[in-house]
């Protein structure tokens, strides 16, 4: 790594379908796909039906799917969250440190949706693919709803690897819909720094 590149630097990769993403480089966490160029339709991007969240039904392994939304203000909670207790796949739990590896990773974040307890809507992430990997983008997303009332059209993929119970990692695409300043199409890896994760089960070690 060049001595001027941050350790959370974006790297661009030349590909379309989440299923070519190659394995993690040990350096880039996040990496941009289709040239920072999200995959929504003409379709995809209309307000017709004003704000809403879908979320993928769980497949006959109890993972998670692709989460979609038209993310607006009216959608953002007033209430406290509640403290999460669902156990998505692959939750096995380790303290490294003393710190946790595992968040249950919303897809959709809690303060676009108010969405909590949704098993549909939680995985097994990296305590840094959560922070800062997917909050830095949500944050950007969040303050840019709030500062100008906009829409935003959002989509989070996890990828699952075969029959791995953990995913590799999440996509996330993102498209402001009154003017082009949120527009990304991204992958967070979903790894953390000196540990080795066993994506077919969630157990861990340090490397």
């Amino acid at each position: 790594m060049p001595d001027n590149e941050p350790s959370n630097a974006t790297k661009e990769i030349n590909i379309q379908k989440i299923s070519e993403v190659p394995d993690y480089d040990g350096k880039h966490q996040t990496i941009q796909l289709n040239q920072n160029q999200p995959n929504f339709s003409t379709g995809d991007l209309s307000l017709d039906n004003g704000t809403w969240t879908r979320f993928s039904d769980l497949d006959k392994l109890n993972r998670v799917g692709a989460a979609n939304a038209m993310l607006g203000k009216d959608l953002m909670p007033h209430q406290e969250r509640e403290r999460l207790y669902v156990k998505p796949t692959g939750w096995h739990q380790k303290f490294y440190n003393d710190e946790p590896l595992y968040n249950r990773a919303h897809l959709i974040a809690y303060q676009f949706s108010g969405e909590n307890n949704n098993l549909k809507n939680l995985m097994t992430g990296t305590a840094s693919m959560n922070d800062p990997g997917m909050n830095d983008h949500e944050i950007e997303i969040g303050n840019y709803i709030r500062k100008t009332n906009h829409h935003v059209r959002y989509r989070v993929t996890p990828y699952f690897k075969g029959d791995e119970l953990v995913a590799r990692g999440v996509q996330m695409e993102a498209q402001s819909i009154e003017d082009d300043q949120i527009s990304f199409n991204l992958f967070v890896y979903n790894v953390q720094d000196g540990i080795k994760i066993d994506y077919q089960n969630g157990y861990s070690r340090k490397e």
